[in-house]
């Protein structure tokens, strides 16, 4: 069994900073591509930030500049700093992790979400 939960979330004003973290725990073998999603209400879910198992990392153009993905390969975490947050970038946060529970088995999991609430 393997579970990722977020954590982090919360309510700011706009130009605040939040910081999330999702960790992965369970029986695994090893972690690609982690990835840092969000929904907004009406929206598609769309990539945030994305980070590979050796830590080349991918940015929305909306969020770069503000926002820092990274992580912790020993504990299986991986974390979006998020700063001078603005009112678009509300939304449920959702982490996706490539999971290896074998050499050769892989599965994507997504964690439960964690809203971020900007207001101006």
């Amino acid at each position: 069994q393997v579970q990722v939960v977020e954590s982090g979330g919360g309510s700011v004003q706009a130009g605040g900073s939040l910081r999330l973290s999702c960790a992965a725990s369970g029986s695994i073998f090893s972690i690609g591509y982690m990835g840092w999603y969000r929904q907004a209400p009406g929206k598609q879910r769309e990539l945030v930030a994305g980070i590979t198992g050796r830590g080349s990392t991918n940015y929305a153009d909306s969020v770069k500049g503000r926002f820092t993905i990274s992580r912790d390969n020993a504990n299986n975490t991986v974390y979006l700093q998020m700063n001078s947050l603005k009112p678009e970038d509300t939304g449920v946060y959702y982490c996706n992790s490539q999971i290896f529970t074998d050499s050769t088995t892989r599965h994507d999991y997504w964690g439960q979400g964690t809203q971020v609430t900007v207001s101006s």
